[in-house]
């Protein structure tokens, strides 16, 4: 059944005091992994905005256990974990949640090794689209045209396709998710728990510095991206992938939210803004992100065609 969050209990997972900023994604998306996967969970969380929020040792902003490491180390460490769990006759679910420079970029090959290896994983990209942490500099995965300090008149590169290059990993299980749709993202989580071996989901954690917009729009953000096709959600699980609920209705244009009601509400875009010509290349990017979609659910071979899409995304 479709989870209903009035049904959880009143606990707080993200304890007062912490050093989030206001509207934060990163707290609404933890606060969501607890709800769905309980108390019996340990993160493990390279450097990056989540390592800031904890706050001071010996204290903690998160009500989890959390073992901090180094940008590139996150995946082999939460393998190691999962090991010596298991080894222990010790049930525990290990989570990675790692940013978007942790997963695309920095700890890019410890992250490919574990899933190559199949390790018993969950890694979550709490993905905010830039190094928000260190002042706002561009990742692979900041999208074409935002603005960042490092890209000032607007990327020229398009986002590079993380979940994708998981499918062409051919992992048990690959998911899109974000703190728009709080159901969705308990609902994959939940699932993703229950199954061995590798486990990712990408979160669009849609941030109110970065992006420059009101942190009172966190999630409506996150909504219409999705409402736009520019987010498409969906699951990837045992060689089938599936468009989840909340995207069905707008996987085809004429039943989409236009564009241009996501850009001009974040201060990133105010240069596309300008160039008709830059918000139309936008526009081909989520037309060839649903053409790929179509594809890989009827494709007998996906981690194949999901190589194909990587290679088009360049």
């Amino acid at each position: 059944m479709p989870v209903r969050l009035a049904d959880f209990p009143r606990v707080r997972y993200g304890m007062p005091g912490n050093a989030a900023c206001p509207g934060c994604p990163e707290t609404m998306g933890l606060r969501y992994v607890k709800m769905a996967l309980g108390d019996n969970v340990v993160l493990v969380i390279p450097a990056g905005c989540s390592s800031v929020i904890q706050g001071y040792t010996p204290k903690s902003g998160i009500n989890f256990p959390i073992l901090n490491i180094v940008f590139a180390s996150a995946s082999s460490a939460a393998a190691g974990m999962e090991a010596a769990f298991e080894a222990q006759g010790k049930d525990a679910t290990v989570v990675v949640w790692a940013g978007d420079g942790g997963t695309g970029d920095i700890g890019f090959q410890a992250m490919s090794g574990a899933a190559e290896r199949n390790d018993n994983i969950l890694y979550i990209c709490a993905d905010n689209e830039a190094y928000m942490n260190t002042g706002i500099q561009r990742s692979s995965l900041t999208p074409f045209g935002a603005w960042t300090t490092t890209t000032w008149t607007g990327k020229t590169e398009y986002k590079k396709n993380i979940p994708m290059i998981m499918i062409a990993h051919d992992v048990p299980y690959v998911a899109t998710a974000t703190v728009g749709y709080p159901q969705d993202f308990i609902d994959k989580l939940r699932k993703a728990s229950k199954i061995k071996g590798f486990k990712y989901i990408h979160l669009l954690a849609p941030d109110p510095v970065g992006w420059k917009f009101d942190p009172s729009l966190t999630a409506k953000l996150g909504q219409l991206a999705v409402q736009t096709g520019l987010f498409p959600l969906f699951e990837y699980e045992n060689g089938k992938l599936t468009v989840s609920v909340f995207s069905r209705l707008y996987r085809r244009p004429e039943k989409r939210v236009p564009i241009i009601e996501y850009i001009k509400v974040q201060g990133r875009y105010a240069n596309l803004m300008k160039d008709p010509e830059k918000i139309k290349k936008l526009e081909e990017e989520i037309e060839r992100q649903w053409k790929w979609i179509d594809i890989l659910e009827k494709s007998s071979n996906p981690s194949n065609v999901a190589s194909q899409a990587i290679k088009e995304n360049k």
